[in-house]
């Protein structure tokens, strides 16, 4: 059994993963509507929250009824906010010591990357084994508040990095798009809700690279854009447009990340499978677009399922396994180490 701790930013969370059987528990707690009041994620605050929280989750973990002896714990060792991480480390080396098991140190990228394989593992580590092998080689496409890539696993597992962003992030780019436009922390999903009602082609927003053979992404100018944008209306003018704005301006990132996950599958395959993870994932719209190429290009669609896109620790837990299972890597989505030697 792998225990696993996520504390990379403002989501306290356990989870709990049988080799044999896939993910038994999982235990969140999420600090949203705190930061929602300061406009973002405040660090501090979140590490104080980080510190309240998980005496509570490890309650209700001793209290599961079939819990059976933890093997190893695993927890993310990075990329996220420094104190949010440390205190994520400090619970996972106090734990193994008081119960004499090994801790991991796994990426958080290298979790989101593997998220959307884990319904896969539901029924044995043999179909789990079967299936994914079927699945390769693989280009994912990693999409989140701090972290836009594309990557791939070839037939000898090897992962490695194709394409990142130079500037902002996707979900970045939506968060603070949204917060231009007047929305509350986190405002991605307004976005979404206003743009159902809206044209997407009712403004042009640009798409950074999307005429170049360059595997990179930028989100920095559309943000400048709508803030240009925004310069020139009124309060009359932004209600009367609103859905039409946040339309035009999904779409834009919609359009720039399907359209270099496109290049990414002409230039760097064959490929038997896309990969969609990382909280923006969750937005309906781009689940569509990256469904819609899968079927264009005959490829396979994975994602991940709506409970482990943002930070969790079923993630981990299952990065953690993937990686003794024999998974390689790249350096910047290195595998897990132990922290515990």
């Amino acid at each position: 059994m792998i225990l696993a701790i996520e504390s990379s930013c403002d989501e306290s969370a356990l989870a709990l993963f049988d080799p044999a059987r896939g993910i038994t528990g999982e235990w969140v707690h999420t600090q949203v509507a705190l930061h929602r009041e300061y406009g973002g994620v405040v660090p501090d605050l979140a590490s104080r929250e980080h510190l309240r929280n998980f005496p509570v989750l490890l309650e209700a973990f001793h209290d599961t009824p079939d819990r059976r002896p933890v093997a190893r714990i695993a927890v993310t060792r990075g990329p996220g906010l420094a104190g949010c991480l440390a205190l994520g480390i400090s619970l996972a080396r106090s734990l193994g010591t008081a119960w004499g098991v090994p801790v991991l140190g796994a990426n958080h990228l290298r979790g989101h990357a593997f998220s959307p394989f884990i319904p896969l593992h539901a029924s044995s580590p043999a179909v789990f084994e079967r299936r994914f092998t079927e699945l390769l080689p693989h280009l994912g496409l990693l999409v989140s508040g701090g972290n836009t890539l594309l990557f791939r696993i070839d037939t000898d597992r090897c992962l490695d990095l194709l394409a990142q962003t130079v500037d902002d992030a996707a979900g970045e780019a939506l968060d603070k798009g949204a917060k231009l436009l007047g929305f509350p922390y986190p405002g991605g999903p307004r976005i979404e809700r206003e743009a159902a009602g809206g044209d997407p082609a009712a403004f042009a927003f640009p798409r950074a690279f999307v005429d170049v053979p360059d595997l990179k992404f930028s989100f920095s100018g559309l943000k400048t854009s709508l803030r240009y944008r925004l310069e020139k209306m009124d309060d009359a003018a932004l209600r009367r447009h609103l859905p039409d704005l946040c339309a035009s301006y999904q779409e834009a990132v919609v359009d720039a990340l399907i359209v270099k996950l496109r290049q990414g599958l002409r230039r760097t395959g064959p490929y038997r499978s896309i990969g969609l993870s990382g909280g923006v994932a969750n937005n309906t719209r781009l689940r569509a677009a990256f469904e819609e190429l899968a079927d264009r290009e005959g490829v396979a669609a994975v994602t991940a399922g709506t409970g482990h896109t943002g930070d969790n620790a079923a993630m981990i837990a299952f990065a953690a396994w993937a990686d003794e299972a024999g998974l390689q890597t790249s350096p910047r989505l290195e595998p897990s180490l132990r922290l515990d030697r």
